[in-house]
Parts: structure tokens; sequence; C-alpha cells
């Protein structure tokens, strides 16, 4: 019986040894080889770390880091990868989470990575490979792991201003990728070309479909994102065959024409999930390569990357929304009313889940843990723990459902999930700055932010690259003397919008 996704390496090596499992623009490791190099690396932790506690990564997605990660799953821990890109202060913020006993660099990034002063051991991912393999030690260390073990901490934004560290555990990836690889037919035939940051959830679909299945994961570079010659030459060349993309990524090859100067005829499907695909960019993909199946994947990073799935089997204008589809086999959708009843066909509910694929929590925080992991409130016979997403959701007379909006004021935005709480407070500690609110302008895909008080927006952009990543700082300031209540003497975000937008019309006038 396999229960850890090292059962699944190991069946798949075993199976397919002198297969390529993992290539980037530069290297490659056959499914023997990876494991070989997990083991060394899982030997050299093992005498380090404790079971069950996270090992961060500071390195650029490529083979090694595939390595580093199951190198740490060997040594009975999770890996949790941090964003290069991130300032200082959130790479901080979330070591100091996870209290992490070691943090894996490498000689591109170790300088970069001390000169934060992070109080915890740093090892090179370079050393670590060549360690020499301690099967006993390896041995002793997975005699003890369950499958409810955590697999990987993946960080999104958090409405205190702290990013939240959302703990997925090895049957649930077990249980979402058997179904995933299963319904869209990916096998070792296949070529996987990973676009997704890895420390971003889509990037879990590519690394363990290879690794249940046999399919080569090939990692595309980060900067061919801003080069789609060497974009399309890289799929090409690698001969790619499936695309689980976010949609900004895939909106980057219809904006860029890349398609247009080099086709990707070996690919057969692609798969979108993050945010909204509009429409304009579906219909483009679809002119261009017209033989392949196209996927709409729904569902956020607490219930292990998705809970629907669409597969686009008609033409759609561009005044419409695309279906967010059927739920994956074993987890089961709730869309609930305010009530606490379940919508019926034509009405908008809450999307909550239930499942194995249900995650396990956020790392070390269980006052939000508790507020969004429930006990289903339509069973009072036994313990059924459900996530409420936050989304609101309407139940179509077909039985597909559409996304309509967020519950609350988390937002997607760039493919990512944010939550404007976490902007308002980076905002309000900018000197100059008394009190900040922000709200998403969905049709035009851009974070609105009213501030009071005499920092203007050079000052105040100037203090948030210091503490936010890119893709979270505003896209448009607008000052006001005094923040409008309602009636629950809360900020009135409709009337700051309704304010922001009889200005632009006096502007144009």
């Amino acid at each position: 019986m396999k229960t850890l996704i090292l059962d699944y390496l190991e069946a798949t090596a075993a199976r397919l040894p002198e297969k390529t499992a993992f290539s980037d623009a530069q290297s490659e490791m056959t499914f023997s080889q990876i494991t070989k190099a997990a083991r060394a690396v899982g030997s050299a932790l093992c005498a380090r770390v404790a079971p069950r506690s996270v090992v961060g990564f500071y390195m650029d997605k490529g083979v090694a880091t595939a390595a580093g990660f199951l190198g740490a799953v060997y040594a009975g821990c999770a890996y949790s990868q941090l964003n290069l890109r991130h300032p200082a202060v959130r790479i901080r913020a979330i070591l100091d989470t996870l209290a992490c006993p070691v943090v894996i660099t490498d000689h591109a990034h170790g300088a970069q990575l001390e000169a934060m002063d992070v109080p915890y051991e740093i090892l090179y991912i370079e050393d670590l490979l060549e360690h020499t393999q301690d099967d006993a030690a390896l041995a002793r260390v997975r005699a003890q792991m369950l499958d409810v073990d955590p697999l990987y901490v993946n960080f999104t934004s958090g409405s205190t201003g702290t990013p939240k560290g959302v703990v997925v555990c090895h049957r649930s990836v077990i249980d979402f990728i058997g179904c995933f690889t299963e319904i869209f037919g990916i096998t070792e035939k296949d070529v996987l070309a990973n676009q997704a940051p890895i420390d971003f959830d889509v990037s879990v679909k590519d690394i363990y479909s290879g690794i249940m299945t046999g399919a080569e994961v090939a990692i595309i570079p980060t900067a061919y994102f801003t080069n789609p010659t060497k974009l399309m030459d890289f799929i090409c060349e690698k001969n790619s065959t499936v695309l689980v993309w976010a949609v900004s990524a895939l909106c980057f090859l219809t904006t860029m024409n890349a398609i247009e100067y080099r086709c990707p005829d070996k690919l057969r499907t692609i798969m979108f999930s993050g945010e909204v695909m509009p429409i304009k960019h579906l219909n483009k993909l679809r002119k261009l390569l017209p033989e392949v199946m196209y996927v709409n994947l729904y569902g956020p990073t607490e219930i292990t990357c998705n809970c629907t799935y669409y597969i686009v089997d008609r033409e759609f204008d561009l005044t419409q929304t695309l279906p967010i589809g059927v739920p994956f086999p074993n987890e089961r959708i709730l869309l609930l009313m305010e009530d606490g009843r379940e919508a019926a066909p034509g009405e908008t509910g809450e999307l909550c889940v239930s499942g194995t694929a249900v995650a396990m929590g956020y790392y070390k925080d269980p006052e939000r843990t508790a507020a969004v992991f429930t006990q289903n409130p339509l069973n009072s016979a036994y313990l059924e723990p459900i996530y409420r997403t936050g989304d609101l959701v309407r139940l179509e007379e077909n039985g597909e459902m559409v996304y309509v909006s967020r519950k609350d004021f988390q937002i997607k935005h760039m493919g990512h999930r944010i939550e404007l709480g976490e902007i308002e407070t980076a905002i309000s500690a900018v000197e100059g700055v008394s009190r900040a609110c922000c709200v998403y302008l969905h049709d035009k895909g851009k974070i609105l932010a009213f501030t009071c008080g005499s920092a203007d927006k050079k000052a105040i952009t100037d203090g948030l690259h210091d503490v936010l990543p890119a893709y979270m700082i505003p896209n448009i300031f607008m000052q006001v003397e005094e923040m409008p209540l309602n009636k629950n003497g809360k900020i009135d975000r409709n009337a700051l919008t309704d304010l922001y937008k009889k200005a632009k019309e006096a502007r144009r006038g």
C-alpha cells in the first residue's frame, strides 16, 4: 500500500529508472538519479532536523530544488519554498513562523540569504547532494512516517499583515493527484512544462503528476516569462504536451503573440487557474491551438490545489464568464447560504469543501485555522471538517457552478490570492499615513488604495517595496481627508469607490 509520496517516487524509479523525471534549461535528472539525490539530501538532514519540522528553501526553481524538496521529505519533514522576489522582512516573518531548523540555499543565492542575518542554520544544496547515503537513518525515519504528516507549507497573504502557512499532508496530495492525472490522462509519455513558482500551489500539480505517472516535468526558467522567444523555444524543444499554468501566464502568450512566433504543436491540454480567465484571451488561444483541450481549474491552496474543473466545451462571448465546473472525485462541494441551508439552482452561496483534499490548517495559527476550517453545519452526527473558501458561487440550472465574487476582502490579482488587509496594514505603517483602505477594481484588475495623511504616492510606494512583493503594491492611490463610515462605524468601501469614480469623471470633464 502506498501511503507516502516517497512510495510513488520509488515505484516510478523502479519502473522507469532511466526516464527523465525533471529538467530545466541547464540540467536534468532521471527518476533513478533524483531518487538517489533526494536520499543523499535526506541523509544529511536526518542528523540536523526532527521529523515533522519544516525545512525552508531559498533558491530558484530547478532540478536541484526538486531534489532538495524530496530530500526534506526523506528526512521526515515538510518543505517550504521562500520566494526570492519577496522583501527580506517578509522572508524573515515566514521563517520565524516556521522556526526552520535549517534553510537550504545554493551558491547563487547564499550571500543574499546570509545578508538577511537569519538566526537559522544555512545549508547549501550543492554540499547536500554530495552527502553519503545513510540507509539505516532513512529507514528509521521512514518507519514512523504517516500519510497525515505534512508534505509542504505554502504561504498565502494574511489580513493581519502576517502571511498564512497552509499545511498540506501526503494523503491530500496523493488523493488529489491520483484523480487529477486519471481525469486528464497524464501518463509517462507526457511532458509538463512548469510555469508556476514553486511556492505557488499550481506547481504541485506539475511536480506530483510527474512523480506519480512518470511524466517529465520541464521547469521553465522564470526569466523566460519576459522573453516570449525563449519561452516558446523551450516549450517546443522540450516537446511539451501539457500546460498547467496561471491565467496571467497564458495571457502573456496571447498578448505577446508568442504562439505566432512558434507553435507548440505537441500540446494536447492547457489548464489554467488562479483567477478568472478573460474570454478574449481564451478565444484567441482556441483559435491558434484548436485541437487542444482547455480546462478551467478552480480552488484555493487550502484544498490542495483545486476542487472543481470545467472542460471547455463551447464558445463564449466576451460578456460571459467561464463556469468553474463540477467537483473533482472525492471532494464534496457545499454552497452555503447565510441562513445555513444549501443554495438551490439559480442561487449564490459560499463555496465550502469537504474531503481528503482539505488542508490541515494554518501553521502555528489556531485562531485563523478555526475561523475557516470548521465543522460542516449540515452534519451533526460526526466530525466532518470543511474549508470555507469565502468565494461566492452561483449554482446554474444545469448543475455547473460560476464564480461570482469574494465574500470578504480577499482578492485574486495577477494569479495570487491577496488579503487587502495585509496591504492596508503595510500602508498604515508608512510614515505620514494616518489611515488606509484598499478596494479592488475588478473591471480593471487593479488595486486602489485610499489614504489619509501627508504621505504622497512616491513615499508610500517606496515604503511598500521594502515589505510587500510587487504584485501586492496598489496600482492607484487616492488621498482623502477622512474615511467615510457606514452605519456600523466601519469604513464604507462602496462610498470610497464612488468617490474615486466621481473624481475620475471630473478629470475627464
